[in-house]
């Protein structure tokens, strides 16, 4: 395997949006004293054959939930998986 393949998964967990329900996530720049995220929910497309691409985040501090596509968990420049 070349160093750039190693690089590119280096920086971006390999994540399988099924098992994300209840997972734990830290954001790398804190917004509003809202840092660690817990998964939610899983959001289903109305076709169940289509894939999920959204799931809701929930700050655990505030309660505060969001809607983002799953994808955005796997920007190591915005979040790290577990709580730090």
């Amino acid at each position: 395997m070349n160093t750039k393949n190693q690089d590119i998964h280096a920086s971006s967990p390999q994540i399988n949006p099924k098992k994300l329900l209840l997972s734990k996530w830290t954001a790398v720049e804190v917004v509003d004293k809202q840092k660690h995220f817990l998964v939610s929910r899983l959001i289903q497309p109305n076709d169940l054959a289509l894939p999920i691409t959204e799931i809701e985040i929930e700050a655990v501090y505030s309660g505060n939930k969001h809607i983002i596509v799953w994808r955005e968990l796997q920007d190591v420049s915005r979040w790290k998986q577990g709580w730090a």
